[in-house]
């Protein structure tokens, strides 16, 4: 981390900071709705401890459904320009590695104090929007409150439940409230994935696959697959990102945007769909592309990631940028959104937490906190951030995995290229998914294409994977 310009470490100060700090929720002043009865929940992985958002919604018959997502007021205990803000502000982002979790915030506040846990008062601000029949977002309102968390649930086990493919959690047998709810929010999120569908939005299956250490060992890693109950929580934090963005726009403040641009390397992903027997404009066209990839799915929904890793790495990566009301945004070209900001992980992202100061500021009729200038400097510093702990994180997970594979030099694997490059070319291997440099025999490989590699070295301790391209001949002849 600290080779990326990131700091592993809290500094006293901020350490007692944190020690020193009371219950936001209990020295709350006036304008804050008390929400705490209504049937709030989280969704989230079974180790999660920093609940950044809670999820509730309410039926308005022929008029649709109104949605309302309660993000952490971090704020309330995170002044500008402290030691925890200066620390959350240099790191911008929590590190998670399979080794150990580096929290952006100490984890007084973003385990405790402003993590929505079950069972205690928290402050929160909620983006409220109404959802019709259509999957069109209407109406919207965003106000502070006290929430509180009446079911910590768990994303497989309500998956499962929803699936038909397994029992409802014990919470949700409990009680027909929730049960109803869980209902309720699966249907809307089905109509807001649908209508992102038909403005173009991509749909990608990527599988990602997280270390499993016992005894200090690693055994396994454990795919993880999109399922309807984290879909639910993703169409739901992209749409109260959405409306949070076009809330601060309609108010002519200035904004952190999240982006993704036209892909740079759309001949290839021309190139990927011409080999499917398929022709994309000559020009990015996101609808197009989304059109390409759900026929690809419906033809092979197995090899439909492998496909998805592709298009992703082809995509290039999201930055911050600052948004001027009243100008055209960039926009995500993934989600097919023209108005995106970060809002809905204040514990984990410092962009969203600035998001929420420029919120409440609004909310309070306080002028913005932050000037344009700052804005701008803050948008390329999480950029640069985000990017390093990005690969702090590849780093520990290509030392996990040259671990699991040490004792499998020589041995070949079917694989995706994911970059290619005059410096490298890269590989991820489908079981086990590792990532992995090819060495040898790499010239004219592409990303998107399938290959078979044998893995020539494993160093656990660089975090090195090393692959050489396997043609099939006998090894002595490759070597």
């Amino acid at each position: 981390m600290r080779e990326r310009g990131l700091e592993p470490d809290f500094p006293p100060e901020a350490v007692r900071q944190a020690e020193a700090l009371t219950d936001p929720a209990r020295r709350a002043g006036g304008g804050v709705r008390d929400l705490t009865a209504a049937a709030w929940c989280s969704i989230d992985n079974d180790d999660t401890r920093d609940f950044d958002q809670l999820t509730l919604s309410e039926d308005l018959g022929a008029a649709g459904t109104r949605v309302l997502v309660a993000v952490a007021d971090v704020d309330a205990a995170v002044a500008r320009d402290t030691p925890m803000d200066a620390h959350a502000r240099l790191n911008t982002t929590s590190v998670y590695t399979a080794a150990r979790t580096f929290p952006m915030l100490p984890e007084r506040l973003c385990a405790d104090l402003t993590s929505l846990v079950e069972g205690e008062d928290r402050l929160s601000v909620v983006v409220a929007f109404e959802v019709d029949a259509e999957g069109r977002i209407g109406g919207t309102d965003l106000f502070e409150s006290r929430v509180r968390n009446h079911a910590r649930l768990v994303y497989e086990t309500v998956a499962a439940w929803l699936e038909g493919t397994g029992p409802a959690p014990p919470e949700v047998s409990a009680s027909l409230a929730l049960a109803d709810q869980l209902r309720r929010q699966d249907e809307v999120a089905r109509r807001l994935r649908a209508r992102r569908h038909e403005r173009g939005a991509l749909p990608l299956e990527t599988i990602e696959a997280r270390p499993v250490l016992r005894d200090g060992r690693v055994v396994e890693l454990r795919p993880q697959e999109k399922d309807r109950a984290r879909q639910l929580i993703e169409d739901f934090m992209i749409a109260a990102n959405e409306a949070t963005a076009r809330f601060l726009q309609d108010h002519g403040v200035p904004s952190l945007r999240r982006v993704v641009r036209s892909p740079e390397r759309w001949d290839r992903l021309e190139a990927l769909a011409a080999a499917k027997g398929v022709t994309l404009p000559a020009q990015p066209d996101a609808a197009a592309l989304a059109e390409f990839l759900r026929r690809m799915r419906a033809a092979d929904p197995l090899r439909f990631p492998d496909l998805s890793l592709a298009v992703v790495k082809l995509l290039g990566a999201g930055e911050y940028v600052v948004h001027e009301p009243g100008t055209e945004g960039a926009g995500h070209f993934g989600l097919a959104v023209r108005d995106y900001t970060h809002s809905t992980a204040p514990n984990r992202r410092y962009p969203d937490l600035v998001t929420q100061r420029l919120v409440k500021a609004l909310l309070a009729g306080a002028p913005p906190p932050y000037a344009r200038a700052e804005l701008e400097e803050l948008a390329r510093h999480c950029t640069r951030q985000e990017d390093a702990a990005n690969r702090v994180e590849r780093q520990v997970k290509k030392a996990a995995s040259a671990l699991l594979l040490s004792d499998h030099i020589g041995e070949s694997f079917d694989a995706l290229v994911t970059g290619a490059s005059a410096k490298a070319t890269w590989v991820r291997t489908l079981r086990p998914p590792v990532d992995g440099r090819v060495v040898a025999g790499e010239p004219g490989l592409d990303v998107g294409d399938a290959v078979r590699v044998r893995l020539v070295r494993a160093d656990p301790e660089r975090g090195e994977i090393d692959f050489a391209r396997d043609d099939g001949l006998p090894r002595e002849e490759t070597a």
